[in-house]
């Protein structure tokens, strides 16, 4: 009897050591499952290396400053940027294999070269909207009003290229306008519009209203009525061959929280 009574004491003994081994274990958290609070409730190991985002121009400001509050929360992740126009960035991850961990674009229409090149991860995602406004000398000198003024011989405008987002928003306004614009010139991407107007090398030019708002007292603006303006919508999306893809689907999750709208609505950006 005293040998089978001590046989039960270590198995009890056993089964509590195994126990508290093993039986109260929590499986790590998945890197999928980083929520919109910045990745911090996700594993701190889980995001780090470099997060490499290609973004429309004209969301420069809003996503330094989102990537900055995005790092704030994982600390070990370094945000790279790369900043033009949605068709060169477009062109970049299609064309030339660029490295790219997530894709903002300033239409749909470069998203979906990048899609029906099947290089998506995930469907896209609308994440800001925008709206167009003329940019002209601070002060207004040549009391530019509208779209129409941007017509008169002694005004001289500049646009973004047909295969530019903003361009291609512009030219979809100046439509409905019935305005026909001679433009001094094509720029690259809107964030050279507006630099244009800056320098004093041209007296308007047709950008987003965050452009404005970026610049400051750089410029003034001149809004264009609903009826003619069109809106910009920008989607985006992590990308199938992305180096880092759990910092990336961690980010989009980010830029899809209220902290992230809050800053883009702060910049200039308009709701989805």
């Amino acid at each position: 009897m005293r040998r089978a009574a001590r046989l039960c004491v270590v198995a009890v003994s056993l089964a509590l050591l195994l126990a508290a081994c093993g039986g109260g274990a929590e499986e790590p958290a998945s890197p999928q499952e980083a929520t919109t609070d910045g990745g911090a409730s996700a594993s701190a190991a889980a995001l780090s290396g470099e997060l490499t985002v290609f973004a429309a121009s004209s969301l420069t400001d809003a996503f330094e400053a989102i990537g900055e509050q995005f790092t704030q929360a994982n600390p070990d992740v370094e945000m790279v940027f790369n900043f033009a126009s949605s068709s060169t960035l477009a062109s970049q991850i299609v064309e030339d294999g660029a490295p790219a961990d997530v894709f903002a674009s300033a239409n749909q229409t470069q998203m979906d070269v990048v899609d029906e090149a099947g290089l998506l991860a995930v469907e896209s995602q609308t994440l800001t909207g925008n709206t167009l406004e003329i940019a002209v000398e601070a002060g207004n000198p040549l009391n530019i009003q509208s779209l129409k003024d941007l017509a008169r011989p002694d005004v001289t405008t500049v646009l973004g290229a047909e295969e530019v987002p903003a361009g291609d928003y512009a030219r979809q306004a100046l439509d409905e306008a019935g305005v026909h614009v001679e433009p001094v010139s094509l720029e690259v991407d809107v964030r050279a519009v507006l630099s244009r107007v800056e320098l004093g090398e041209a007296d308007a030019g047709i950008v987003y209203a965050s452009d404005v708002v970026a610049a400051g007292d750089a410029v003034g603006a001149v809004p264009i009525p609903h009826e003619q303006s069109v809106p910009a919508s920008y989607p985006i999306a992590a990308l199938t061959e992305a180096p880092n893809p759990q910092a990336a689907g961690a980010f989009v999750a980010y830029l899809l929280s209220d902290e992230a709208q809050a800053t883009l609505t702060e910049s200039g950006f308009s709701a989805p």
